[in-house]
């Protein structure tokens, strides 16, 4: 089934006359004490593959496959394929039917599938986004949502631009119900945007293009500051800082290093150490980071230069199941729930909710369910950076079994019986507290003489 007819046949059965979840975007009337504890949603990764359907040639289930069997197809998908619009559908029909209510929520990227550039084109990749857009403001047509660009949402993919495209143009109509003017204007131009919450007056959202500083975005190849990103970034959260305004982070590829990989930066090193700089500089201001990309679930605490932690990160899990043919692990799909206080907006905890895909392929059935509230599993009292690093204290310790909940909790519990080895455990526990080069280089010295690595 080629992949834009497949987008035409197979999207948006939305229920319309369903009400949507969540906070009106203007002040409802009436007198009601304000809320001890706020929530927003966030979601990533849905990599949609509009192709997906279940034949006896499993060669030929999902063009995101590449010709490889589907290991065993069933309705909500495989993990050898990205999601069947009826997995991304039960996502957020779970999310609707929560009842929980909700001030916002972020989505930071990759809607298109995985799949061979020439299977793709510009306006396929716009499709995809659009027909994601739809549903979401379908079935909440009254909550806030703040997307974030994914370096697979354009074509070619990872090749996003420093000025205006036609990708940048048509998510920027596309996302006008959610964002102001001037969100939309520097959104056009490179890709970013910052926005008030207009349920919290004092909280700003910058959505950074962090696709920018992506290694293969040939694009930006020596170019000091793409799209003048860091300049606006920094005159952005000046200007919070000086109207007394908390932010949120929010971007597609995170800043730091991939646990799973020895001393590799998500982006280019050279961004990932000015970003970090920026952000140890107004952390008084950053209220708590969170990205998509990696497809695990992940945690980070910036510290200052001294060793003090200054800031949480949060890297959440995709909805997609894939898997590359030579992995043998990948993840459940999951969503998550942030409670954050809507007087200071310190993040407080956080809800991950998983599907079994195996049992929900079984039972033609999407059980989404609770997998962890952090601060129960962990025995933290928040999500405050002086919690999270004492928690990766905790994780650093020999046979911890806090650690190896982190671990199955990393792949969304796909497999309790994963083991993550002493030189696994430094690459996991150096990239939780070291994001910048010479920190994380210090860690694993250190690692390295104390198990003989």
């Amino acid at each position: 089934m080629a992949l834009l007819d497949a987008i035409f046949c197979c999207l948006l059965p939305i229920w319309y006359s369903q009400p949507g979840l969540g906070l009106p975007l203007a002040p409802a009337g009436g007198q009601s004490p304000a809320p001890a504890v706020e929530h927003f949603w966030h979601v990533t990764d849905l990599h949609l593959d509009p192709t997906y359907h279940i034949v006896e040639d499993h060669t030929k289930v999902c063009a995101s496959s590449k010709g490889e069997n589907a290991s065993n197809p069933g309705p909500f998908g495989d993990v050898m394929c990205d999601s069947p619009y009826h997995l991304i559908l039960s996502a957020f029909d779970f999310i609707k039917n929560s009842k929980q209510e909700a001030s916002f929520m972020i989505w930071t990227g990759d809607s298109p599938p995985h799949v061979p550039v020439y299977e793709l084109s510009t306006d396929i990749v716009i499709n995809v986004i659009a027909n994601m857009t739809a549903t979401i403001q379908s079935l909440f047509p009254n909550l806030q949502v703040f997307p974030a660009l994914g370096n697979h949402d354009y074509w070619p993919q990872d090749q996003l631009p420093t000025v205006t495209s036609k990708v940048y143009n048509a998510v920027a109509n596309l996302w006008k119900p959610w964002l102001d003017e001037e969100a939309i204007h520097t959104l056009r131009k490179g890709g970013f945007y910052s926005q008030k919450v207009s349920t919290n007056s004092n909280l700003r959202i910058i959505s950074l293009n962090t696709n920018l500083y992506y290694g293969p975005d040939n694009i930006t190849l020596n170019k000091t500051d793409p799209a003048n990103q860091f300049e606006w970034l920094e005159n952005t959260l000046n200007m919070s800082q000086q109207n007394k305004e908390k932010v949120y982070i929010l971007a597609h590829v995170p800043v730091g290093y991939l646990p799973s990989s020895e001393s590799i930066t998500a982006m280019r090193e050279c961004y990932n150490e000015k970003l970090v700089d920026i952000f140890r500089k107004y952390s008084n201001v950053i209220a708590g980071q969170f990205y998509g990309h990696t497809h695990r679930d992940s945690i980070m605490v910036l510290s200052d230069k001294k060793g003090n932690p200054i800031n949480s990160l949060f890297v959440a899990p995709a909805v997609t199941p894939v898997k590359g043919v030579l992995e043998n692990q990948t993840n459940n799909p999951g969503i998550r729930l942030f409670q954050y206080s809507p007087s200071d907006y310190k993040l407080l905890d956080m809800l991950q909710y998983y599907l079994n895909l195996t049992d929900a392929n079984l039972k033609g059935d999407s059980n989404w369910t609770l997998e962890y509230i952090l601060t129960q599993t962990y025995d933290i009292e928040d999500l405050q950076p002086k919690s999270l690093h004492g928690l990766a204290k905790q994780f650093a310790i020999l046979d911890s079994k806090k650690f190896i909940k982190y671990y199955n909790y990393f792949f969304v519990s796909y497999d309790s019986s994963v083991i993550c080895n002493e030189k696994c455990k430094a690459f996991q526990i150096c990239a939780i507290m070291n994001l910048d080069h010479n920190s994380y280089v210090d860690c694993l010295k250190q690692y390295y003489v104390r198990y003989n690595l």
